[in-house]
């Protein structure tokens, strides 16, 4: 397992040597991966099926007591088989898409990190593990998304999306990190096998508003969903196994594999219902009311997005088995779509659809295959699709909590999804022959096998659903549910409530289509005048406001000036430590001058005095010649303390200090008041300030001590151990020996450098 998850990124590592032996095969040679990672899944379902779940360990921090895990159960494998399985066709799919394309190498490399990191997501028992994936998926679809660097507008939407998703990760990061707290693990197995009610913690809504916020800005829910539609900057072949099986997924799959640990509480199932509803009407009127097909498709991705966050917040057996099945039909048929879109992109030379008309006479294998997959997309029999809508209206009726309004929703998106479809499917291929920029004709057959194959599949699910019920889907269902559960897939399941609401929104949906040329002008204009307050203009206000706050503070506090920026790091640092050091130990000065004497007072007053005199005087000598009576002053400290060694080793440091400064200072001119009297008592306060805070801070250090002083070790295993008696030079030389190394080091380091600049500068002046 370990190896299947990282041999992505291995394989990502040889890919531009495998470009430049292989060629134009490049595509089908890479999917030979991800192909047989689908046959490993698969063979892992009858063990899955047996036992309900497996956990594989790998020791990855043991220090820390963090291991690599991977948690394989239905709801992972379910995950893991769309990603290697539709990862298999969209590398193919790539390799015919980007034929001759010069970062197609470069390209390769990182759509195969994205699907390794992908799989790690999904299969990874440990948070942390789980977090470090997610966040590699974010780097890695910036990456993608913003693969045409040369074209701005890629650049920008990127970054949008990185934004937006990494901010999300920062929070799903502290969320993931309290709920550790509450089940003291990091293991999703053991978290998931707690008995304890986690709705009842004092963490529960923190820990929920976290994960949910994190896990919305993934999927794109509402009011996250603008950065979606823009990630269509991407090449096809990305938008592809974006939208089907990866990336936006991901935060589907969290919110699924949570939902027994968190779903007891009506905090997170109302949560999703409410934003699941907004979101899937939000997408299927987006997607009806867009002109570019890849935008159609992308705010229909939001639609399907919304449907599975609602299933999940319904949370009952049959709202999950809805779940499921949706999932998966969306990944058939959307995949598929995405393919498409390209291959008409591809060879009409537009991606606007009111342009497009009568293909199916130049394309006729790329029409069939289009309207299977937008037969699934509109939930028409005899597709998957059907069966998932069919069990999603099912569900909805028996939602124990807001069952007419979910029901309601649900109806008038399908509704707006039959007419999307049908803009898919209907009308790029039928009606009047349009006017596109190249003359249309079949794409390469590396283009067409992969929507072939998913639309396929999607056909035979629809007509035999026992055969992916029987397979894994009750164990993914049992995954989701958090116990073991009943399930019944049927095509037909006679007239029903369920049935009559599919028909209704298919009457109501083709009306819809038939008048989308009247319609389509106005909901443009409305959509333009709403766009001006809606969340993404929201978005750029508050980028503009963090270009405005960066502005401010680089102009007032990081104006050049070091004088200011010194200020600032010493009143900031000792307001801190002054503030700690009140509320938590309080000033309480206990000391015993009983038995100091009259010259270590002396020694003081000298000190302070040359320490003042440095700072007022106006001669530069002067000021040198006052520091080193501090610096002398200190030795002689060193010195009455029985510490000789240091004292020596002051004197020579200060001694070598004030000839190298008397040296340098005579060149430099005379002394410039360059600061306000204002200024200089300012600068003199925060000077008085930090050194009152420093002494309170000594003399409170002294008060405290944790640990059993190690001194008395040194004394007795001094002479034993290392066969010296001066202990400090013992400790320097033995017991501190690399520290002493790398404080030697760095001497060296910096003497090499004095010394390259020396002979740099001679040389320089002997060129003519």
């Amino acid at each position: 397992m370990l190896l299947a998850v990282l041999s992505g990124f291995l394989l990502a590592i040889v890919a531009p040597a495998l470009h430049r032996v292989t060629g134009r095969y490049i595509g089908w040679t890479l999917a030979i991966l991800p192909a047989s990672l689908t046959a490993y899944f698969a063979s892992l379902i009858p063990e899955v099926q047996t036992n309900g779940s497996l956990v594989l360990e790998y020791a990855w921090i043991p220090g820390l007591g963090i291991n690599l895990n991977f948690l394989v159960d239905g709801l992972s494998l379910v995950f893991a088989l769309m990603i290697s399985g539709i990862g298999t066709f969209i590398l193919i799919y790539a390799g015919a898409y980007l034929a001759g394309h010069k970062y197609l190498a470069r390209f390769f490399v990182i759509m195969l990190s994205f699907m390794a990191s992908m799989l790690g997501l999904v299969l990874s028992d440990n948070l942390i593990s789980i977090f470090v994936f997610w966040e590699l998926t974010s780097i890695t679809s910036y990456m993608l998304i913003g693969f045409n660097h040369e074209d701005m507008e890629a650049r920008k939407c990127a970054l949008q999306g990185l934004f937006v998703t990494a901010g999300g990760g920062l929070v799903l990061m502290a969320g993931l990190i309290l709920l550790s707290i509450m089940t003291g693990s990091y293991s999703l197995a053991e978290i998931l096998a707690s008995d304890s009610a986690l709705h009842e913690h004092a963490f529960y809504t923190a820990a929920v508003l976290c994960i949910l916020a994190g896990t919305f800005t993934k999927s794109a829910q509402v009011p996250f969903h603008f950065w979606l539609p823009n990630a269509m900057a991407a090449p096809t072949p990305v938008s592809a196994f974006l939208h089907s099986a990866t990336m936006v997924k991901a935060g589907v799959y969290l919110m699924a594999r949570l939902n027994p640990a968190l779903g007891e509480g009506d905090l997170w199932s109302q949560t999703l219902m409410l934003f699941g509803a907004a979101t899937m009407f939000t997408g299927a009127y987006l997607a009806f009311s867009s002109t570019g097909i890849k935008k159609v498709l992308a705010y229909s991705t939001i639609m399907a997005l919304g449907t599975l966050t609602m299933l999940i917040g319904v949370g009952t057996e049959l709202a999950l088995t809805a779940f499921i099945c949706f999932l998966v039909a969306h990944s058939l048929y959307k995949g598929a779509l995405f393919m498409l879109a390209g291959a008409l992109d591809h060879e009409t030379g537009t991606k606007d659809i009111t342009r497009m008309g009568g293909l199916r006479k130049a394309m006729p294998v790329t029409a069939t295959i289009a309207c299977l997959a937008a037969l699934s997309l509109a939930g028409l029999p005899p597709l998957f699709g059907f069966v998932a809508k069919e069990l999603m209206f099912e569900s909805l009726l028996d939602s124990p909590l807001w069952s007419a309004g979910l029901t309601t929703a649900a109806v008038a998106a399908s509704v707006l999804i039959v007419g999307v479809a049908g803009l898919v499917a209907i009308k790029p291929f039928f009606g009047q022959v349009g006017n596109t920029p190249k003359t249309p004709h079949e794409a390469p057959f590396g283009m067409l096998v992969g929507p072939a194959v998913l639309s396929l599949t999607a056909l035979v699910f629809g007509l035999a659903p026992f055969l992916p019920e029987g397979a894994l889907l009750r164990s993914a269902v049992g995954s989701v549910y958090g116990a073991p559960v009943e399930t019944y897939l049927a095509l037909w399941h006679g007239v029903n409530v369920p049935l009559i609401l599919s028909i209704g929104s298919l009457v109501l949906g083709l009306s819809l289509l038939a008048g989308w040329k009247r319609l389509q002008p106005s909901i443009y204009a409305i959509n333009t005048s709403a766009a001006r307050f809606g969340p993404e203009a929201g978005y750029f206000r508050f980028m503009e406001g963090i270009t405005i706050v960066a502005a401010w503070q680089t102009r007032v506090l990081q104006n050049g000036v070091l004088g200011l920026y010194l200020l600032l790091l010493v009143a900031v640092t000792f307001g801190l430590t002054g503030y700690t050091l009140l509320t938590h130990h309080g000033i309480n000065l206990t000391l015993d001058l009983s038995y100091s004497h009259f010259y270590e007072w002396g020694i003081a007053l000298l000190l302070v005095v040359a320490a003042v005199f440095a700072s007022a005087t106006h001669s530069r000598l002067g000021s040198v010649a006052s520091m080193g009576v501090l610096g002398f002053g200190v030795a002689l400290t060193f010195i009455l303390f029985s510490a000789p060694d240091l004292g020596i080793t002051q004197l020579l440091v200060e001694t070598l200090t004030v000839i190298l400064l008397v040296l340098v200072l005579f060149k430099l001119p005379e002394f410039v008041n360059l600061s306000s009297p204002f200024e200089r008592y300012r600068d003199l306060a925060v000077a008085a300030f930090a050194g009152i805070v420093m002494t309170l801070l000594i003399l409170a250090a002294l008060d405290v001590q944790y640990f059993e002083s190690i001194s008395s070790y040194y004394i007795e295993n001094s002479a034993p151990l290392a066969y010296g008696r001066n202990i400090v030079n013992v400790i320097l030389v033995d017991f501190r020996a690399l520290d002493t190394l790398g404080e030697i080091f760095v001497l060296s380091l910096a003497a090499l450098g004095v010394l390259s600049m020396i002979k740099l500068k001679a040389e320089d002046q002997h060129k003519p």
